[in-house]
């Protein structure tokens, strides 16, 4: 009371910390980051190892495995997975909360170590999750010949986007490469009695470059340097070799020496047409999207005012920043509209100008004091904090109206000035903290969401309740000294009449509340309504996250290994053609990366959109999965956060392959036959033809051979081995030996000479093949061999088919040390289930607590709370209507519904004990609190669905992410308001009966007193 009084009393010091909060906030406002997703922190890392041309098993055997179980002995590594394919391994681990930083330094430690002891291991790169190895900025270059274009993006564009402080890398895919290639003739070389080592060793001792020493006695004392590097094809030409009988020969004699473009060189297409450059822009970590794209855009118009590009294009791609500021210019926009909506409800009910304003300059003061504190704790403007912005702007003039209308209802009663705003803000102020507190709560246990995504919901609920903390601050000091100043009656003798609907309302009440069959009526009216509700959850469509991206999608098509790049480039025009055929795709690139194709795909936006981006991924995913049955694709996934790979993804774990395989088939056949699921297949099917060598000991040990010997021969059939680089005009460029003749297939290998003392026999003398069929890909889960079965989901939702699939698993009889388990989306999505179920009852409690600290009392809470459950039909019923789904988005909409609805529960049940303890009875405080709150109800419970109407209607970029929270929240609060007023006074009036009843007995029985047959009315 006396800090309250001493406030108002202080209106110049209020008005000025307005003021400044105003400042600072506008500030905060103009220097937070801006990005898509908030940076985190994440505990995990990956591994990718290179071992050339490998077969799988035997990565598996001598990288993958013994690799596994040394990380696995790390401290704080919690689970690791792994891929193996033909000379490739890719591990994924996952760390203890916390200790991110510490554990991957000490995995770098372990795969560096494993890399430098094992020289079958080509190259080695690790990651940390977390962090912005990703590209975010792409362009392309064309309409030059490849000469030009490579030469100005290697030259020009690329140095020059590097100096940025902004850009971490550039990295071009497509540009024109070369190389020397150096192809030796075998017969040539025999007849000279030579062998491809000397004519390597001759090369790399030729094309060096050294410091020899310094002459310290002359003049600046030079260092001595030696350069004998090549510079050109006719050097590489006259490279002397030493021949056994003396003299030298010149590697012209023995070689074709020629400059030519590298085959193996990286290729993009841009829908299906090639010859033109890609180019992926990365950032530096510690700036944003937004700054990074910003710098880049500049630094290219001064390219193009330099007159440096000229007869060729430079176009720009996708830029991840253009998502950023369309994702926050919508939920701002969204903001910005559900205040003016709420404020206009506001003076609807209030029909007072002055009030209005008062609440009304409350909502930017807040929003600005919210903006203040995430700029004091350095978070960023991301697509989460707006959205829980946006969600904290329909509740944040909730506690402002309750005050004013507190102080209104005083006035009426012709209080003073000042004792109606102190004493209307001291009668709601227990009911506002406990109504701001219950809905801050309920966030408490979002931090016990497991993984990644709980750190991203975690900043989500710190907005919203920040948001709500500065409302009721707001509300608590400027609400009750502008009401002193300037809040005048409209018409009192008009206001103390009752209307129409206040009457209507009464008398509903007073007939539930006469009787107690009337009461358990309403109530169990309630129930069926509830239990019939139940059987729409399954009509409502389920997915984990939503797609963050607008009209645009990143893809993965895996490749058989293998393949040339004729058969590639064939692959890339069935592709192409398949995207053509989706109505609503735009443009498409495809770049080659080895075994895969990454693809991106631009959709129509603006006025050309014709479909929804939902329906264009579908079908885009389902016209590149039906070419897996004629092309060489083994399969495709999405590359974007937010999704990922086949939506049903089953493991089978098991050591055995021809198990795995016979375990696989059995639930295949089972997995086809529910109805929804199309493209089965499972990663053991994907095999490679594979020749074994066979030796034919006896004939390699007859001409005095050994086994080493056989296999070295081998070995330099197949040789393509880089000897070192040389820096022509504008490019450095490898040297390469190769044979002239190629060794590409069985008869040409069996037909080579092997020279033995008795002469030149025929490779066949020695060796025989024998052709099997290898896994191309072996996976693990903490370094168990399991087979992976995927499938695509067509005309169902994931929840419906999770359902059939989990029943599937329960029923399927798999062999003794073989387990069926669900994995990717399906695991996610009940992991997801379990999570937000826990989460829900932590937060029931923790309501509960406060609401008993507040009431003083355990059973008045359970009152409030029963209408927790009949406010799912609300939510089911938006969810079912709207055919949203049911995420992880949605479901934070639903842990956040129970704190706002408990709001108006506790503030007519406040009242009603307030009446009570003035002396009304049980009946009447019931009718007279309905009548005293149904106006403050019916105004916090209009603006809050008015200012997130807006999120509900959203689309586009972040209206995947606020639509179906605020759908969720609107639904379930408008049906919560109905159930509120009518369910409240009902299980109030049964509770207190049944309360009288049980002391009346006990006290009978205990003959302690007298009970009159007609008790008085209950206090």
């Amino acid at each position: 009371m006396g800090l309250l009084r001493f406030i108002v009393e202080r209106k110049i010091l209020v008005g000025l910390m307005v003021v400044l909060v105003m400042l600072i906030g506008t500030n905060a406002v103009f220097n937070l980051d801006k990005e898509l997703m908030p940076s985190v922190t994440m505990d995990g890392g990956f591994v990718e190892i290179n071992a050339g041309e490998m077969a799988a098993i035997e990565v598996e055997r001598t990288i993958t495995t013994p690799l596994e179980q040394k990380i696995q002995g790390i401290d704080g590594v919690e689970s690791i997975d792994s891929t193996t394919t033909v000379g490739r391994a890719n591990l994924q681990m996952t760390f203890e909360s916390g200790k991110g930083d510490e554990v991957f330094k000490e995995v770098e430690r372990v795969v560096n170590a494993a890399s430098s002891e094992n020289a079958a291991i080509k190259d080695v790169q690790s990651f940390q999750s977390g962090g912005t190895q990703s590209y975010e900025f792409y362009m392309d270059v064309s309409g030059k010949n490849m000469q030009e274009i490579t030469s100005f993006a290697k030259n020009i564009l690329a140095p020059r986007l590097e100096e940025l402080p902004e850009v971490r890398d550039v990295a071009l895919v497509g540009a024109l490469e070369h190389e020397v290639s150096i192809e030796l003739n075998r017969e040539e070389l025999t007849k000279n009695g030579l062998d491809a080592s000397q004519v390597i060793g001759a090369i790399q001792q030729v094309n060096q470059e050294a410091t020899l020493g310094e002459l310290s006695q002359d003049a600046d004392s030079p260092s001595l340097r030696w350069n004998t590097k090549l510079e050109s094809v006719k050097d590489v030409e006259n490279i002397n070799i030493p021949v056994p009988n003396g003299g030298f020969i010149a590697l012209k004699e023995v070689a074709n020496v020629t400059l030519q473009p590298v085959e193996t060189s990286s290729f993009v297409w841009k829908n299906g047409t090639k010859d033109f450059i890609f180019v992926q822009v990365g950032r530096v970590a510690d700036v944003t999207q937004i700054e990074m794209a910003e710098s880049v855009r500049a630094e290219i118009e001064n390219i193009r005012g330099e007159g440096l590009i000229e007869g060729f294009e430079l176009n720009e791609m996708v830029a991840q920043a253009d998502y950023v500021k369309e994702s926050i210019d919508g939920v701002t926009s969204n903001i910005l509209i559900g205040g003016a909506i709420a404020i206009s409800i506001l003076l609807l009910f209030l029909r007072n100008i002055r009030a209005t304003f008062i609440i009304g300059l409350s909502i930017p003061t807040s929003v600005l004091l919210t903006f203040a504190t995430m700029w004091t704790l350095d978070y960023s403007l991301n697509i989460l904090t707006l959205i829980g912005l946006g969600l904290g702007i329909g509740m944040m003039v909730d506690s402002a109206i309750v005050i004013l209308e507190s102080i209104y209802h005083k006035k009426e009663q012709g209080l003073t000035k000042l004792d109606a705003v102190i004493l209307g803000t001291k009668d709601v102020s227990t009911a506002v903290i406990a109504s701001m507190l219950t809905t801050i709560v309920v966030f408490l246990p979002i931090g016990l969401l497991g993984g990644d995504m709980g750190k991203f919901m975690i900043m989500l609920s710190a907005v919203v309740a920040i948001t709500l903390i500065s409302s009721v601050l707001v509300s608590f000091t400027l609400i009750p000294s502008l009401s002193e100043k300037f809040l005048k009656l409209r018409n009192v003798k008009k206001q103390t009449k009752e209307g129409p609907m206040i009457h209507a309302y009464s008398s509903v009440v007073a007939w539930t509340i006469k009787k107690k069959r009337h009461s358990l009526a309403v109530i169990a009216l309630f129930i069926l309504m509830f239990g019939g509700s139940l059987a729409l959850v399954t009509k409502i469509p389920m997915t984990i996250m939503p797609d963050v991206f607008n009209r645009y999608a990143e893809l993965m098509v895996n490749l058989e290994t293998g393949l040339t790049l004729e058969k590639k480039e064939e692959v890339v025009e069935e592709i192409n053609g398949a995207l053509a055929s989706v109505k609503d795709v735009e443009t498409n690139y495809i770049m080659d990366n080895g075994g895969m194709m990454y693809t991106i795909i631009n959709m129509t936006k603006d006025d050309e959109i014709t479909r929804d981006q939902k329906e264009v991924n579908d079908e885009i995913f389902k016209v590149l999965r039906d070419l897996e049955e004629s092309q060489p694709i083994e399969s495709v996934a999405s590359a974007m956060t937010g999704g990922g790979g086949y939506p049903v993804q089953i493991n089978i774990k098991g050591e055995e392959f021809e198990a795995l395989q016979t375990t696989a088939d059995d639930f295949v056949r089972e997995l086809e036959a529910i109805d929804g699921i199309v493209g089965v297949t499972n990663s053991i099917e994907r095999t490679s033809p594979e020749e074994v060598v066979e030796l034919k000991q006896d004939a390699i040990e007859e001409p005095g051979l050994s086994p080493l010997q056989i296999r070295s021969f081998i070995e330099q059939s197949f040789l393509q081995m880089p000897v070192g680089e040389m820096t022509i005009p504008d490019e450095t460029v490898p040297l390469a030996v190769k044979w002239a003749e190629a060794t590409d297939s069985k008869s040409s290998l069996l037909d080579l000479k092997v020279p033995t003392p008795e002469g030149e026999k025929p490779l066949s003398t020695f060796i025989s093949l024998e052709n099997v069929h290898a896994p191309n890909e072996i996976n693990h889960t903490d370094g168990e061999r399991f087979l992976s079965i995927s499938a695509d989901i067509e005309g169902k939702d994931l929840g419906a088919i999770n359902r059939e699939v989990q029943k599937l698993i329960e029923d399927f009889e798999a062999p003794v040390g073989y387990t069926v388990s669900v994995a990717g989306d399906l695991e996610q999505q009940q992991e997801l289930i379990k999570d937000m179920i826990f989460i829900l009852a932590i937060a029931i409690f923790l309501v509960y607590l406060v609401m008993a600290v507040q009431f003083n009392h355990l059973g008045h809470p359970l009152i409030v709370m029963s209408i927790i459950p009949m406010t799912m039909v609300g939510v089911i019923l938006g969810l079912f209507l709207t055919q949203r789904e049911l995420s992880l988005m949605s479901g934070m909409g639903i842990v956040m519904l129970i704190g706002i609805v408990l709001n108006n529960a506790i503030l007519l049940i406040d009242r009603t004990n307030a009446l009570r303890k003035e002396g009304y009875t049980v009946p009447d405080a019931l009718v007279e609190a309905g009548k005293n709150r149904i106006r403050p109800i019916f105004m916090t419970t209009l603006t809050t669905v008015g200012g997130m109407l807006p999120l509900a209607l959203a689309s586009g970029t972040s209206g995947n992410y606020q639509a179906p929270m605020a759908t969720v929240i609107i639904s379930g609060l408008l049906f919560a308001t109905f159930i509120t007023l009518l369910l409240i006074p009902a299980v109030y009036r049964l509770f207190t009966t049944t309360s009288f009843s049980f002391r009346w007995k006990k006290k009978k029985k205990a003959g302690t007193k007298e009970i009159e047959e007609n008790p008085a009315p209950i206090n």
